[in-house]
Order: structure tokens, then sequence, then C-alpha cells
């Protein structure tokens, strides 16, 4: 769908800003988190649609959680 085709090009486009090599099991899920280089981050998440919220693809918990899990992140990150 086409949360997986952003996910993809953002994979795509970030690795290629930093010089890095994409990484082969970058799957896109919800709440799926890869470390790409040193403060760089990508977060996947189904798009708040009413094709996923109404169906219960995607739930207010579930959409809540990728943001917690960003903050955790961002936190972590400016520790270092």
């Amino acid at each position: 769908g086409l949360g997986k085709i952003g996910f993809d090009h953002a994979h795509g486009a970030l690795c290629e800003s930093r010089g890095l090599k994409p990484m082969k099991k970058a799957n896109f899920s919800h709440g799926a988190e890869f470390q790409l280089d040193t403060n760089l981050w990508l977060l996947g998440a189904f798009h708040p649609s009413q094709q996923n919220t109404f169906t219960g693809r995607l739930t207010e918990p579930m959409f809540d959680a990728v943001f917690k899990k960003a903050r955790r992140i961002l936190a972590e990150c400016s520790r270092s």
C-alpha cells in the first residue's frame, strides 16, 4: 500500500543522503523502528485513514505508541 511505498522511499532517501547502504530487512510495519545511523531513525506507522481506523487495523493506542517511541528515541539521542 501507500504506507509501504512512502516508507521505502523515505528509507532510500535517508540512506542516500547519508551515504549509507540501505538495510535489507527494513520492512514496513506499524511500530517498526530502524536505526539507520547515529541519531537517525525511521519509524513505521499506518496512516490514520478511515479505512485503517474504521476497520480496527489502526487503533488510537497503536498510533499513540508510535509517538511514544519517537519521544523515547528523541530523548535518547539528545543524551548522546
